[in-house]
């Protein structure tokens, strides 16, 4: 999650570069060539190149609304389970007694849960984080299976079920726990949509089609002549807003992919662990995690 109001230029360049090369390679080809053959480029009415600008404006537009209600959508599911990993274990503290083990454990497993669905969606190893918060059986057998998470919340699942029958939780009790594991998975699966929903590769290169076809429409365009280096550096400042609002749509649409435009996801399972530790009475507690440059993970 980008932290800071103002980006490094280095950073903005790296977006960009590909196509500022391709642009500024092709302004400065249509303008300097006439000069060297001794021959004019066709003309190009202004109106040409500013019906696509606006063509191009209002696709943008829609991109980055789409893009952003993907991004925003992800942090609000994140906001959930924030809220329910808490309610699990205040549930456990108000349905059973204060030094049955259980609690702690469930506790555990909450937060290892969260650390391992972070990793999984960003396609990294989910049991890295794992050491210290599951006993080594439950370990072991978490490692044969392709879904981490998942399998955490069946360990959860059969915990609150051995609960029930050994009647330590009358059935409205389970009753709300269950609907709280519930809503995790529910959690976990709308996480796993928006990472498998693949927006259209089209839309994007039909949009980089436009942004070219404008640069070259606007270099030709007849009012637009000015002195070469002037007009080589308009094509290709209006060029690169266009391709840096494209890429900075690009890199919102997929909130968990490791990048520094991510739902900041390390962060939220690090103030989870931080909170349900508090909630057993712990004193020793991990450091929040801090941004990295310009960047929250």
């Amino acid at each position: 999650m980008i932290t800071q109001k103002f980006l490094p230029f280095s950073y903005i360049f790296d977006k960009v570069k590909v196509p500022f090369f391709i642009v500024l390679t092709g302004a400065v080809a249509f303008e300097t060539l006439p000069l060297i053959l001794g021959y004019r480029l066709p003309e190009i009415p202004i109106n040409i190149a500013t019906t696509l600008g606006i063509a191009i404006s209002i696709l943008l537009s829609f991109k980055i609304g789409q893009s952003y209600d993907r991004w925003w959508e992800a942090r609000k599911i994140w906001g959930a389970i924030v809220n329910d990993s808490r309610s699990l274990v205040l549930q456990l503290q108000l349905y059973l007694e204060a030094e049955n083990p259980v609690i702690r454990q469930m506790a555990y497993r909450q937060i290892a849960w969260c650390y391992a669905l972070t990793r999984s969606l960003r396609e990294q190893e989910p049991m890295v984080d794992l050491d210290g918060l599951l006993p080594a059986d439950e370990l072991d057998g978490l490692r044969r299976h392709k879904n981490v998470p998942l399998g955490i919340l069946g360990l959860q699942t059969a915990s609150a079920k051995q609960l029930s029958g050994s009647e330590l939780l009358d059935n409205f009790s389970r009753l709300q726990i269950d609907e709280t594991l519930v809503r995790l998975t529910a959690s976990m699966g709308k996480c796993e949509r928006i990472k498998n929903t693949v927006f259209p590769t089209n839309y994007r290169k039909g949009l980089h089609l436009a942004i070219y076809l404008f640069s070259i429409f606007l270099i030709l365009s007849v009012p637009l002549q000015l002195s070469i280096v002037l007009e080589i550096v308009i094509v290709v400042v209006l060029s690169m807003i266009f391709f840096y609002l494209e890429k900075a749509a690009y890199l919102l649409q997929d909130p968990f992919e490791n990048l520094p435009t991510d739902t900041a996801m390390t962060a939220i399972s690090r103030t989870i662990d931080i909170n349900l530790r508090q909630l057993l009475g712990e004193t020793e507690l991990p450091p929040k995690v801090q941004p990295e440059d310009f960047y929250l993970m």
